[in-house]
């Protein structure tokens, strides 16, 4: 039998990271982090426990990874989905009702997310991260940035904190009125991107262009 090209092999090893960090999504939604081990992981993922080592240095790296990927993920279909646009308001508006969106749809995940970011190990820098970096980049260059690598950071930071705003136990703010806020700092009409319920913003009050 002849040995595998690089090119396979390369596939292999993107396949297994990929099934890894579905596996870790799947896992801590259902039962939570600390329930969670990477024995866990890797079974779910069909993968060899080193492998979850050998791809990752730790747990809440694997983990921020792996939320990353669900974020690039959805932003990314939400961008594409019919009817497709080049618009840069309507764009930027599915960027920032997709973020909101997971915040609403997951939870736990994504609580357990931003919580780890706290922690010592910080921002991880990954490949997941880059790719949902360059794909905010493109969203507010699209929307007349011109400067995307400053105003990527703000957008950025503004999303971490609606999405900490809409999670924060005991105090935590209407994803509605968060939107308006975004919406309107951006200058984006309400109605752009998927608006929740009503067409009219919480308060009643169209955000300013």
């Amino acid at each position: 039998m002849s040995p595998r090209s690089a090119t396979v092999n390369e596939e292999l090893r993107r396949r297994s990271r990929e099934r890894l960090l579905q596996a870790t999504v799947d896992l801590v939604a259902e039962h939570g982090y600390e329930a969670t081990t990477l024995g866990d992981i890797a079974d779910r993922a069909g993968a060899a426990r080193g492998l979850v080592s050998y791809y990752f240095p730790g747990k809440r790296q694997l983990l921020q990874s792996a939320v990353h990927r669900l974020m690039h993920r959805t932003l990314h279909e939400a961008l594409e989905r019919e009817p497709r646009t080049e618009d840069g308001r309507e764009r930027l508006a599915r960027a920032i009702d997709a973020i909101l969106g997971l915040a609403r749809d997951q939870p736990l995940l994504m609580r357990t997310h931003m919580a780890g970011i706290l922690q010592a190990e910080g921002f991880v820098q990954c490949p997941e991260q880059q790719r949902l970096a360059e794909l905010l980049k493109e969203t507010v260059a699209r929307h007349g940035s011109p400067a995307p690598d400053v105003d990527y950071p703000m957008l950025r930071a503004l999303l971490m904190g609606a999405v900490f705003a809409v999670l924060l136990p005991g105090a935590a703010m209407p994803p509605d009125r968060l939107r308006a806020e975004l919406f309107q700092r951006y200058g984006l009409d309400w109605e752009l991107g998927v608006p929740p319920g009503g067409c009219e913003p919480p308060g009643g009050t169209p955000p300013q262009r």
